[in-house]
């Protein structure tokens, strides 16, 4: 009886306690918000983790789950609302969702799961988008127009530390596409290629001009690239292309100083030349 009575009394502060822990942890939560608008961002296979509303008084914290993947933490403890996720998705070909939790700094969550929402799902492969390609090479012979595009770097490197491009991930997927004229012509021919290299048959002695669109084909959807930028085959032109617009303006103010310099001269030249014009046909003659 006297046992019985003992744990009898033992319970209240057992409850009691608990109820405060309880009460203590719904106050610290009170103005907690769980993320929302959560999106995806990938170019390229760098992958960011965008999310809302700006925290108050609380923390994120980023937690990546992939169907073939174990669970890990990332951005902890952050009062961002971004967070760079790639070095976590290098099987690109995994699914992946994101948890974030909304945590509050120095509140024990040992025993309590922090409120958290859920992304949608993620395949690297299937979802990331493609960067503007760059051209690295061209070269107009004859009828030949000769071109080499540059295969995008992803962030992920092979085991030397060369960073792979997206050529070694997509492998065949990954084609390329040639838009050509006549430079001042509006006429565009095309060329496809699952290959960074080109020759294009054109006319003998005519400027073109050109850009470059990247595509991976797969099963899921078809993803294009941005356009390149415009390269042209005219030397003059292709002088300007590669001009910003400081440079051009820093060229045009000193071939313009140049020439204020040049007509200074010459004035002061010719009135030296006509003062002493003027002083010897006022001489008197020699006698």
């Amino acid at each position: 009886m006297t046992a019985k009575t003992g744990r009898a009394e033992a319970a209240p502060p057992m409850l009691l306690g608990a109820l405060l822990a309880l009460l203590r942890f719904g106050s610290g939560n009170a103005d907690v918000l769980t993320a929302s608008n959560i999106t995806w961002s990938s170019i390229n296979f760098k992958t960011l983790l965008h999310w809302e509303p700006e925290p108050t008084n609380y923390v994120y914290t980023v937690e990546i789950d992939g169907d073939l993947s174990n669970r890990k933490k990332t951005c902890i403890h952050t009062r961002n609302t971004e967070c760079d996720v790639t070095n976590l998705l290098k099987n690109v070909k995994d699914t992946y969702i994101a948890r974030i939790y909304s945590e509050v700094p120095d509140q024990d969550n040992d025993f309590n799961t922090p409120p958290y929402e859920v992304s949608p799902r993620f395949t690297p492969y299937e979802q990331t988008e493609i960067g503007m390609p760059a051209i690295s090479y061209f070269e107009q012979i004859g009828k030949t127009l000769k071109i080499e595009i540059s295969d995008p770097l992803t962030p992920y490197r092979f085991n030397n530390g060369s960073f792979q491009t997206i050529r070694d991930i997509f492998k065949d997927k990954l084609e390329y596409t040639v838009y050509y004229w006549k430079d001042q012509s509006t006429g565009k021919k095309w060329s496809t290629k699952r290959s960074n290299q080109f020759e294009l048959n054109i006319d003998e002695g005519k400027s073109y001009c050109f850009y470059v669109q990247a595509a991976i084909t797969s099963n899921s959807r078809s993803r294009e690239s941005p356009k390149s930028i415009e390269k042209c085959t005219s030397v003059k032109r292709e002088d300007l292309d590669g001009l910003d617009l400081d440079t051009i303006l820093i060229i045009a103010g000193v071939a313009a100083g140049a020439i204020i310099l040049v007509i200074i001269l010459s004035v002061v030249a010719y009135k030296c030349t006509r003062r002493k014009t003027i002083k010897k046909e006022n001489m008197p003659p020699n006698l």
